[in-house]
């Protein structure tokens, strides 16, 4: 930069976001030689966005003296399909022997790229992850496609697929339903019938004829059916979905700006720490007293698998309500002025004002969206639950699956139960998930083997408890409520997989991390129809 500064050189700065100790040194530098440097002297800088605002680091002073551009990839399927296309030319589609096959696939791998790259909009119905797919996953996959053509008298589709699903594309995914997504994509778009037959890349949009390069620009133009879920295989509530969380966040970040002091306009005022004392006070008054671990466990003669849950569970509950109410006398004592405040007690004060669940209680708790006032009486709905459960022992008529800090905990103990039983050895045990027509209140004792639970939601389609199938969504319903699920364990060679979807079970929309089990769902529809919905069930909406 100095040398530069003096001759006129260009300085071009690459990932400027990795040096955070030395940016204010940066900034200095440029406010340096803003005046009496040569006139041919430019800076450029290049960084990522943050993605969180605590990732903000590149100081003010730079942001403000300097022009910003930022390359915003395009929206819609239209323009994707379009951008995947303008990495080739009339050249390229001309290059190998088998022409016709070559462009069909290649078009149908553009389609492929387009997809994956602009699912990512629908959140984790989208994909789990967020996968950086990029042009160069496209540019090899038609290198391998041009090098298994010129190779091969017929069309390999079964290696392509593998190719492009498992290493060229499938190497950035690292979740096993992504995975899962991916390949199901690949044998929708690549088979035989893209070259012999009539194929549909998408609802209303059919593969294009045999054309030149402009040929297929203008076919995307003309024939392409306007954005909507439909041409990624998912439901239109999928589109209600992502804009509401877009809003919620929108929403939220106006709610943290605004100023904590300003009172309502008239009438009387609350201060911010009048209303935090109020929340402090009834939550403290609601919660109820710890377990007794010593007396639950003493009522108890044989540990069978379901007690030892339920002894799990209580210890969870009493580890998370003792620090709540640790945390709280604390703040209450500060906000009295018996205590300093503290880091921590500021941070639970923010929280309980912006009715979010403090980070402490969080770290102790199981995973949830909610804000506090739903958490909280969802806690207290929780303990209820375990309080009755741990009187008696006797398992519930049917158990609420979502009221469990570690649902799989639960459904283990249904294997081993009916595996101690029968003397079968746990390893070659599955679960079998039979949806029965009724709701909970419909039962009045637990089954003769596994058990009733409810509580669970579907996202991106319906049971239709009549026919008893998995069907597509109502439009506005996002997550229809399912029928009380009888889950029974039985050994792996009983199972049958004919006409079933496996659906992942998730704790929370968020999905990925919070996976719990796969229930194996009746289908009329083929399964990939609803592995490219993204349909999953929910313990909590």
């Amino acid at each position: 930069m100095d040398t530069a500064a003096g001759q006129g050189h260009w300085v071009v700065l690459q990932n400027i976001h990795l040096v955070k100790k030395w940016l204010p040194a940066l900034e200095k530098k440029l406010e340096h030689y803003s005046q009496g440097s040569h006139p041919d002297y430019r800076v450029f800088m290049s960084a990522e966005p943050a993605a969180t605002p605590a990732a903000h680091i590149i100081p003010q002073g730079i942001l403000e003296s300097s022009i910003k551009i930022t390359n915003e990839p395009p929206t819609g399927m239209q323009a994707n399909l379009h951008k995947a296309l303008d990495n080739f030319n009339q050249e390229a589609l001309e290059m190998c022997s088998k022409e016709a096959e070559f462009k069909a696939i290649l078009f149908s791998l553009c389609y492929f790229h387009a997809v994956v790259a602009e699912r990512r909009k629908f959140g984790p119905q989208g994909w789990n992850k967020i996968y950086p797919f990029n042009v160069g996953d496209l540019n090899i996959s038609v290198s391998v496609l041009y090098n298994y053509l010129e190779a091969n008298s017929k069309v390999p589709w079964e290696d392509l697929r593998y190719l492009f699903g498992e290493i060229m594309y499938g190497g950035h995914i690292t979740d096993d339903w992504d995975r899962r997504l991916c390949i199901s994509y690949l044998e929708e778009l690549m088979q035989p019938e893209l070259v012999d037959g009539e194929l549909t890349l998408a609802p209303g949009f059919p593969a294009p004829p045999n054309t030149d390069y402009i040929g297929y620009h203008a076919y995307i133009d003309e024939m392409m059916p306007p954005e909507s879920p439909y041409l990624y295989g998912l439901h239109p509530n999928a589109e209600i979905g992502f804009l509401t969380t877009t809003s919620e966040n929108l929403f939220r970040t106006v709610f943290e700006m605004q100023p904590r002091d300003a009172g309502a306009s008239g009438g009387a005022t609350v201060t911010p720490e009048e209303k935090v004392k109020q929340i402090v006070d009834e939550i403290l008054e609601k919660l109820p007293d710890d377990f007794n671990m010593l007396e639950i466990m003493n009522k108890v003669e044989e540990r069978t698998p379901y007690v030892i849950v339920a002894f799990q569970e209580c210890e969870r509950m009493n580890y998370l309500t003792g620090e709540m109410k640790r945390s709280l006398k604390e703040l209450d004592l500060g906000l009295k002025g018996e205590l300093t405040i503290t880091g921590d007690m500021e941070e639970l004060q923010n929280a309980l004002f912006l009715d979010q669940v403090p980070r402490i209680w969080t770290q102790r708790a199981y995973p949830s969206l909610q804000g506090l006032s739903a958490w909280f009486a969802d806690l207290l709905l929780r303990l209820r639950e375990l309080e009755t459960w741990s009187t008696d022992f006797v398992l519930p008529s049917s158990v609420w699956l979502s009221g469990f800090f570690n649902p799989q905990s639960f459904l283990t103990a249904i294997m081993q139960s009916t595996a101690r039983k029968n003397e079968l050895p746990l390893d070659k045990m599955c679960l079998q998930c039979d949806v029965t027509k009724k709701h909970k209140e419909d039962f009045s004792s637990a089954p003769r083997e596994g058990a009733y639970v409810h509580g669970l939601f579907m996202e991106g389609a319906r049971w239709d408890i009549q026919q008893g199938i998995i069907m597509e969504s109502r439009l506005k319903e996002l997550f229809p409520t399912m029928p009380v699920v009888n889950i029974r364990a039985i050994t792996q060679d009983k199972q049958d997989m004919r006409n079933m979807y496996e659906c992942p079970v998730y704790k929370t929309r968020t999905r990925g991390p919070t996976y719990v089990w796969t229930f194996n769902l009746k289908s009329k529809d083929k399964p990939a129809k609803w592995t490219l919905a993204g349909v999953a069930l929910l313990l909590q909406v």
